[in-house]
């Protein structure tokens, strides 16, 4: 009993001596709450040192103190988003319809313009066609209407026309009858129609010639140039009066003898043995002026068609 008595002593002892430790060991294992902020506060500014070394204070750290968004403006923010959003889809949907337009008027103005080009290539390529010279294969179809149309009467101061290859009462429009008095360029014509029709082909042609050189606005070039081209064809040229008469039409279709133009042009090729172009020359003239014809050159048509067996 004695020897328990001084062991239950000391280990007595022993537990009170403990106690104290172990509860400093508890408080040092458990800061408070001051204290852990403290530490993170010091923690954080030695990040800030680090991170800025001149001192340059964070403005965006996201302190706890920074005001906080309120709902009303959370819900403005979102109604001027929303008010955006449909801005921008109107201004999308303006765009594409605005896009879809100009594809539509693009595609119609290229339509136009293709069918405009393909027209002009066609009359162009007919026209062509008809005054492409080719060397005679045989002998040349005479023209109908040299023997069914009956001949002009001739004043008796001038010796008749020896050329049978034109149809005289064609020629009943170029005369300079209604010559207007003091007007230059009206007797300038009538002297070149005058040897026209007297026979004398070189000399009509340079004085016409001189006339459209001297007077290009005068109403009578056409007719001048119309009756070169004749006279090169009552010469025997057919080749030559065919361009002159082709170019007198396509320089001035409205023209008031461009519809001979082509008539005499389609007889110009009959010369050079090409029915099937005078056909098309005859083609052409029917589907430009139509009703425009004179009764007098759409009866020579007629005639000429026939010969030509036109279909």
């Amino acid at each position: 009993m004695r020897i328990l008595r001084p062991i239950t002593a000391f280990a007595t002892c022993a537990m009170l001596a403990l106690m104290p430790a172990s509860s400093a060991l508890a408080q040092r294992q458990q800061p408070t709450p001051e204290q852990r902020i403290e530490r993170l506060e010091r923690q954080v500014n030695e990040v800030q040192r680090r991170v800025f070394p001149k001192g340059k204070p964070a403005d965006t750290a996201g302190f706890s103190d920074d005001p906080a968004a309120t709902q009303a403006s959370v819900i403005s923010l979102d109604q001027r988003l929303d008010a955006l959003e449909r801005q921008l889809a109107d201004m999308l949907r303006h765009t594409e319809e605005n896009s879809n337009r100009l594809r539509s008027i693009e595609a119609g103005i290229n339509q136009m313009r293709s069918d405009s080009d393909q027209r002009m290539q066609a009359l162009e390529q007919r026209i062509n066609e008809a005054a492409a010279a080719a060397p005679v294969t045989g002998e040349a179809v005479p023209p109908a209407t040299s023997t069914t149309t009956p001949p002009k009467p001739k004043p008796s101061s001038q010796p008749p026309k020896t050329s049978s290859t034109t149809p005289p009462t064609a020629a009943s429009g170029d005369s300079a009858a209604a010559t207007p008095e003091n007007d230059p360029g009206e007797e300038a014509y009538s002297e070149g129609f005058r040897l026209w029709e007297a026979g004398n082909y070189d000399g009509a042609i340079s004085t016409l010639r001189s006339f459209v050189s001297a007077y290009p606005k005068h109403r009578r070039v056409s007719y001048a140039n119309n009756l070169i081209g004749r006279s090169l064809l009552d010469k025997g040229q057919a080749r030559d009066a065919a361009t002159a008469l082709l170019a007198n039409y396509r320089s001035n279709p409205g023209g008031e003898r461009a519809a001979d133009s082509l008539f005499y042009l389609g007889q110009a090729l009959m010369k050079l043995g090409q029915p099937a172009q005078a056909c098309k020359a005859y083609s052409e003239l029917d589907a430009v002026y139509g009703a425009k014809i004179r009764p007098d050159l759409k009866k020579l048509e007629t005639d000429a068609k026939a010969a030509a067996n036109c279909g």
